[in-house]
């Protein structure tokens, strides 16, 4: 049932996404710090963390949400109801009327969409443009907007300076999960190639990837680093907009044994999948922690754990436990609820995870279960 109360996590329904409010409440405080010393706006990026159960806590620390389309842009308007900014590599004819109306601010990708849909913005919204500082320090390829042949942004080489007629910002994004350093580089060369033009600019915005809420993230050294640049550029506005830094520890996905095989080592078959539950343990690859468990041939007992579809390699990862694993065990999963819980897919037809929030209290609300219908909504 929808918005069920239960005590206890082994009557979550399985799988399941848990968020802890207090966590959560944790790193807004967090992120509130920065935007407070720094005198900088922070926004939820939605495509990292998007649990809308939440927004009524997120939006009394952070000022809206930045947007890839369409309907993260409506869900911004209708959840969170403050600043709403959006970017897309490219937008519709059929969608960019809604988009300029909800938007505040609206980024173009190119000069090719600044000229098409200008005239329609211009009147509505704060017109920006995505520029690529050329700065590449995210290792993995498929994670890295600035890398070779990206399509994310406008290179000084391909930049009209004599095209900026109602362009009233600048957004750059050149960060995955990093440190404060890797910001000051993308910012000089930022600074380097675009600095000229940002005494006819409102606003910059510094994008995401800032991984703020993690332990040994460099707060302070964030916040002098924004207290320079505003100090250089006091007319700006300036934005960051964190997706993971918000759901970053917030909560895990707790699964279920359904089964335990054996074919040269044991396998545990569980409710859960990587390929549709949790797609970037696949695709970046990482290793997902696992509470309780060591690496494979630590602890007594190993196991490779397998999520529950056709694919031969749903496999979540070989772990090993002080003690056997049994049919009905849960498996907690640590640290699921940014960018995991907004990739889910109904492969295979398998069950989506539903959706708890832990609050203050330790009692637990399941805001969203899914079915037969979550699965054939998306088809015909």
């Amino acid at each position: 049932m929808k918005n069920e109360i239960v005590n206890s996590i082994k009557d979550l329904p399985s799988p399941a996404f848990v968020c802890e409010e207090e966590l959560l409440k944790k790193n807004l405080e967090l992120l509130k710090k920065v935007q407070d010393e720094s005198k900088v706006k922070i926004l939820l990026a939605l495509k990292g963390f998007a649990l809308w159960s939440t927004f009524d806590l997120c939006k009394q620390y952070l000022h809206g949400c930045c947007a890839s389309g369409l309907h993260e842009a409506v869900l911004a308007k209708e959840e969170f109801g403050k600043e709403v900014h959006t970017y897309s590599p490219a937008f519709k004819d059929d969608e960019i009327d809604e988009i300029i109306d909800i938007s505040n601010h609206l980024v173009f990708n190119s000069f090719n969409q600044l000229n098409q849909f200008r005239k329609k913005a211009k009147s509505k919204t704060s017109i920006g443009l995505r520029i690529n500082p050329e700065y590449s320090s995210v290792e993995v390829d498929l994670y890295n907007p600035c890398g070779a042949y990206s399509r994310l942004g406008i290179t000084r080489g391909n930049f009209q300076e004599d095209n900026l007629e109602d362009v009233e910002g600048l957004h750059f994004h050149a960060l995955c999960e990093q440190n404060v350093d890797a910001l000051e580089g993308a910012l000089s060369n930022f600074e380097e190639k675009f600095g000229e033009f940002l005494p006819q600019m409102k606003w910059v915005n510094f994008g995401g990837g800032h991984h703020i809420t993690r332990n040994d993230y460099d707060v302070e050294g964030l916040i002098n680093l924004l207290k320079d640049f505003k100090n250089r550029y006091p007319h700006l506005e300036v934005y960051l907009e964190p997706g993971e830094a918000v759901g970053w520890q917030t909560g895990y996905l707790v699964a279920t044994v359904l089964d335990i095989v054996e074919n040269q080592m044991s396998i545990a078959i569980l409710d859960t999948s990587a390929e549709a539950h949790m797609p970037d343990t696949l695709a970046m690859p990482y290793r997902a922690d696992i509470r309780n468990s060591g690496l494979a041939n630590i602890k007594k007992y190993t196991y490779r754990l397998a999520g529950n579809t056709c694919l031969a390699g749903d496999i979540i990862g070989d772990y090993s436990f002080d003690e056997p694993l049994k049919i009905g065990d849960k498996i907690i999963l640590e640290d699921m609820i940014h960018y995991t819980m907004v990739k889910t897919t109904t492969f295979n037809g398998i069950k989506l995870p539903s959706i708890v929030i832990q609050n203050s209290q330790g009692c637990y609300q399941i805001v969203n279960k899914f079915g037969y219908n979550a699965y054939k909504s998306r088809l015909s």
